[in-house]
């Protein structure tokens, strides 16, 4: 029998969280350009279906479940939903994100603190959590979280997003310590500044000019440039690489 191409993913079934705009949906569109068959978890209806509907013109099997990752009760049912319709999961993407632009931890509310770390954090543990107990039963699988710059540069403005990220840091290396002997492999995405709706309010901000600056590339980056990315950690090209976090930056992180 012929062996897969490395980069092949024909026959393997991914998640994306946040897979209906931004990151998410360029993720999600390259899984599937791969042969994925994927799901993407969004809280917007109408984003969500607009994403699948370019899933299905790939060509691959593909759906939208409206999920809201802060609500915990609902991850295991949005899981299992996905199972039942698409088969076993391979590929989990930590992906949904949010931001409190506060301007710093004496004008941050708690219930944003919190909020933010619901969703970039604590949603990453369970939905991991959730997904490799189905990876376990199976012949592994592939786990990958998104971090940020700032998951290893501070930020006066948000808080609560850098502790987030650099948390994921430290959660993607533990993860993979435990699960590499499953032959789960887990690993860390840290995009730099990419154009997103997230993202947006910065571009028009003094500081974009400083953010262009010190990216050797000279520019913002693109959804559809962290894709290729999470297609090779998502792949068999990357079954020996675990615990570690990738940038996408354009070189930002160089300086």
């Amino acid at each position: 029998m012929k062996t897969p191409a490395l980069f092949d993913l024909t026959g393997h079934v991914a998640v994306v969280t946040g897979g209906n705009g931004g990151i998410g949906r360029g993720i999600a569109l390259g899984l599937a350009q791969a042969g994925a068959a994927v799901a993407v978890f969004g809280r917007n209806d109408e984003k969500n279906q607009g994403v699948l509907s370019e899933l299905k013109a790939i060509g691959v099997p593909s759906m939208a479940v409206r999920v809201d990752v802060t609500n915990r009760a609902g991850l295991e049912p949005a899981l299992n939903t996905v199972e039942g319709e698409l088969g076993a999961i391979g590929i989990l993407v930590n992906n949904a994100g949010n931001v409190s632009l506060s301007g710093g931890v004496l004008q941050e509310k708690p219930e944003d603190w919190d909020n933010v770390i619901e969703t970039q954090l604590n949603a990453v543990f369970l939905l991991s959590k959730l997904a490799a107990k189905s990876m376990l039963s199976n012949t592994g699988g592939k786990i990958i979280n998104i971090g940020s710059m700032y998951s290893f540069f501070g930020s006066g403005l948000v808080p609560s997003y850098s502790a987030a990220k650099g948390a994921i840091v430290q959660l993607t290396k533990s993860m993979a310590i435990e699960l590499a002997p499953h032959n789960i492999q887990v690993n860390a995405i840290a995009p730099g500044w990419i154009e997103t709706d997230m993202t947006a309010p910065v571009r028009t901000m003094p500081m974009n000019d400083e953010i262009l600056a010190r990216t050797p590339a000279g520019r913002w980056g693109l959804p559809e440039e962290v894709a290729g990315t999470a297609v090779y950690l998502a792949s068999r090209a990357s079954d020996f690489v675990t615990g570690t976090t990738i940038c996408v930056d354009g070189g930002y992180a160089i300086r």
